[in-house]
């Protein structure tokens, strides 16, 4: 099967994995947030730094490692599952240890049983982690969506039967520690590859010369992203985290589904023709164009009909979430940006400079935080935006040089995209705006504007002929 086919192949199965995840994810956390309170998922909240940096401690970067490594063996995946699994315990007994530290710091006594349970994916991701890893360098994300799905409902009605028992918070750490147990033991049933009782030491430093540059920037990348979870957590009340938190959460369904969905497939692409940069630019170049020319109208149209689409998901408590949410848009807009530059640098081997762009942007966001925190969550928040700007600007230099495509080629590529996104958030804001009527419904507001919005869109990209736009109708019409 060809590159190409291999790809697309790939792309669809991935796809529809992410949405049937995600879709399932949206109904479950629909429910949950009707029965649960705020606090409850601000609780989780506090954990979210914790969490991040101990998977990325655990993974320590060889995983990317392995689909980069083009002849990796039964040695090198097996080196790597017995590392990932020792790192593991190591992480969760220290996890066990700190627990009862990490409450006292946020003054939650009840963080403390939640950490000795809840951080138990930890023990249990890494036994999965290279048959997942294998899955992906292969582009089999047909198996990978038969093991995500199932155990994702199951652990959804899990907690959905917790909540309603008036379990509280413990009904998001049991469906969380469910889901990852049943997806674990899926990838073994559904891997045909076993480890053998083997650690090469070579390959480990091999495999961990290029993954402990990625695990040093991945550290940076999930203490900053969550950092201000911390913050948050700390100075504020667990209320407004739990705001935050979910609106936090919210932005990412898109842009998971279509972001990481892209990315997951692009990856192992990229390495394939890593050698060839001017295809590398003009693959390149096409998925960015491609993944924002479909989630720009999403994250707009959300931002812009945030206060309908909050009241009708998720009531009238979570209003307070609103304006979170709406400025959090922007910076799910600028993830996918971010990533595929980043993703450059990796599949040239240059992860040392990954490192450093990392330790750059990061110590800017400290600046930005010190700044930003005594004027209240909205500073922190904006801050996050004019930080997404300037790390835009950072990566698009750096990984630009490697494929000769410069920042203000990168920006001219997607401007016209954004100004389309732009007038379809203005046709949405008119429905609500000026067709706001007391005695309408809120579903009215949200359907009537979001039509108007996507109908802008699409008419704009098919009249102006717009490059992405022709690019997915020459791939439908397969020409």
């Amino acid at each position: 099967m060809s590159l190409k086919k291999r790809t697309l192949t790939g792309f669809f199965w991935s796809l529809f994995q992410q949405f049937g995840v995600q879709l399932t994810s949206i109904f479950v956390t629909i429910f949950l947030a009707r029965i649960l309170e705020p606090s409850d998922f601000g609780l989780i909240g506090m954990l979210a730094l914790f969490i991040a940096l101990g998977n990325s401690l655990i993974d320590a970067g060889m995983t990317s490692s392995l689909i980069r490594t083009k002849n990796a063996d039964q040695r090198d995946y097996s080196t790597v599952f017995f590392i990932n699994l020792a790192v593991g315990i190591l992480i969760y007994l220290l996890m066990f240890i700190s627990s009862g530290w990490i409450s006292d710091f946020y003054n939650q006594p009840v963080l403390e049983q939640i950490i000795k349970i809840y951080c138990l994916t930890f023990l249990i991701f890494p036994f999965s982690a290279v048959q997942r890893t294998r899955l992906v360098k292969k582009m089999d994300f047909k198996t990978e969506m038969k093991a995500t799905i199932p155990s994702t409902i199951l652990g959804g009605v899990v907690g959905l039967f917790l909540a309603f028992k008036g379990f509280g918070v413990w009904a998001l750490v049991w469906m969380n520690i469910i889901q990852n147990l049943l997806i674990s033991i899926q990838f073994w049933f559904y891997s045909e590859w076993r480890p053998s009782l083997i650690i090469d030491w070579e390959r480990f430093r091999y495999h961990f010369g290029f993954g402990s540059k990625l695990t040093l920037a991945g550290i940076l990348n999930s203490v900053f992203s969550n950092v201000y979870h911390l913050v948050i957590g700390k100075f504020f009340s667990v209320d407004e985290l739990g705001f935050y938190t979910k609106a936090d959460s919210l932005k990412q369904i898109p842009v998971k589904n279509i972001s990481t969905t892209l990315s997951k497939v692009t990856f192992p692409m990229f390495v394939e023709i890593q050698n060839e940069d001017e295809k590398l630019k003009i693959a390149y170049r096409r998925v960015m164009q491609q993944v924002l020319f479909w989630l720009t109208p999403v994250m707009v149209l959300s931002a812009v009909l945030a206060e309908p689409l909050f009241k009708i998901v998720l009531t009238e408590k979570w209003l307070p979430a609103v304006s979170y949410f709406q400025i959090l848009c922007f910076i799910g807009l600028m993830y996918p940006i971010h990533s595929y530059n980043l993703n450059i640098l990796k599949i040239k081997g240059r992860s040392d400079l990954y490192l450093k762009l990392e330790i750059i942007k990061k110590s800017l966001t400290l600046i930005g935080i010190f700044i930003a925190y005594p004027f209240g969550i909205m500073a922190l928040i904006w801050s996050q935006v004019i930080l997404n700007v300037i790390s835009f600007f950072i990566n698009s230099y750096y990984s630009g040089r490697f494929i000769n495509y410069s920042v203000w080629s990168q920006l001219r590529d997607i401007s016209s995209i954004f100004v389309v996104g732009t007038l379809a958030g203005l046709g949405g804001w008119t429905v609500l705006e000026f067709v706001r009527n007391p005695e309408l419904l809120d579903w009215i507001h949200l359907i009537f504007g979001g039509l108007l919005g996507i109908s802008i869109y699409f008419l704009i990209s098919w009249k102006a002929q717009t490059q992405p736009f022709m690019d997915f109708k020459n791939l439908i019409l397969k020409k």
